[in-house]
């Protein structure tokens, strides 16, 4: 047990050397930061590695710290060209740890989380990137049936539902009295865009949920799966986008920097890799894409701005995050209206 953690791991201990994944009933547990939702644990015995993720104490958000759903789609996913770490098991029996959880595979890798890239060399910026944008690709191209997964989430209406369930988050949080989200709640139902394509969607894909070799510009993971579900991929794709629109003063972005001295693509080029891997001819509504995930951002952000209200938060800086989703609503609200203008004058888009 460590000390630290203030949490009895011998029956965790006891279950893993039963199932052979531990070489005796030892083992010390490491909280592991970076994580808003589930917490999350370095789990070593000996020389053997691991990571648990359980859902947090107390109580929560009906539908959320799905980590069934995550355990499942890692599952599924392994061996496919969408780099997952290996998992080993899922358990529901709250006398382990208190919460449910799954144990999966240890990746010795690099997790970055500025977005700027600082102290990389501008070809080393440039390849992360483009590995990035293969990975999201190759994603987005997974057959759902062949992986076992075309009943992993409804399928049809995607934004429709996620739009609503995300305003019945926003109403429970308390996110709904903030002006650009009550705005948002009501303007995003009544423009949603009529055409849709149904794929594996990762929902939260972005730079500091990917694990990266230790030396090479090689994605050897991609984590927290929480929010998959069968959806839009071009939405998907724009919240992944987000950094081009988001101030590096307000939230992991890149808006505003030099990204040709950094050797980071502009969102143009980075929107054409993505289009020419998948033989995608263009993206029509991405205003609209932006719009309905800084929402959806914001929205989660409230969430986490509530937890740590309760004192429920998995994170240290939970309330500096939750502190962010006003102004990140009220950037969504403006690319709302910017989609609104060029819907009025398709001839003169705005810059």
């Amino acid at each position: 047990m460590n000390e630290t953690n203030q949490r009895d791991w011998d029956a965790l201990a006891r279950l893993l050397h039963a199932r052979g994944l531990i070489d005796q009933a030892l083992l010390t547990a490491t909280r592991l930061t970076g994580g808003q939702s589930n917490p999350t644990f370095l789990i070593s015995s000996g020389r053997q590695r691991y990571v648990l993720r359980m859902k947090p104490a107390g109580q929560v958000q009906a539908n959320a710290h799905a980590i069934d759903r995550e355990y499942r789609v890692m599952r599924a996913l392994e061996g496919s060209d969408v780099p997952v770490p290996s998992v080993y098991l899922y358990s529901e029996d709250l006398s382990v740890v208190g919460s449910p959880f799954y144990l999966m595979e240890y990746l010795d890798g690099r997790v970055l989380v500025d977005q700027s890239l600082p102290g990389m060399q501008r070809e080393e910026r440039s390849a992360i990137y483009a590995e990035m944008n293969r990975v999201i690709a190759a994603l987005h191209r997974v057959d759902v049936h062949a992986a076992g997964l075309a009943d992993y989430s409804p399928s049809g209406d995607y934004l429709a539902r996620q739009i609503a369930g995300w305003t019945r988050q926003c109403r429970a949080t308390g996110a709904a009295d903030h002006s650009a989200m009550q705005a948002l709640m009501n303007w995003l139902p009544r423009n949603i865009p009529a055409l849709e394509e149904t794929r594996l969607v990762h929902g939260d894909f972005r730079l500091d949920n990917l694990v990266f070799h230790p030396t090479e510009p090689k994605v050897i993971g991609v984590l927290d799966w929480e929010l998959s579900a069968l959806g839009h991929p071009l939405v998907d794709f724009a919240y992944h986008c987000l950094s081009w629109h988001i101030p590096s003063s307000l939230w992991r972005g890149v808006a505003g920097l030099d990204l040709a001295g950094l050797g980071i693509p502009g969102e143009d080029t980075y929107m054409q890799w993505y289009l020419d891997a998948n033989g995608t001819p263009g993206i029509e509504h991405w205003d609209f894409y932006i719009a309905y995930n800084l929402f959806r951002l914001a929205a989660i952000m409230f969430g986490i701005a509530e937890r740590a209200r309760q004192g429920n938060a998995a994170a240290a800086d939970a309330v500096e995050t939750g502190r962010k989703a006003g102004p990140m609503a009220d950037l969504g609200w403006h690319y709302a209206m910017r989609y609104e203008a060029i819907r009025k004058c398709p001839a003169h888009p705005l810059p």
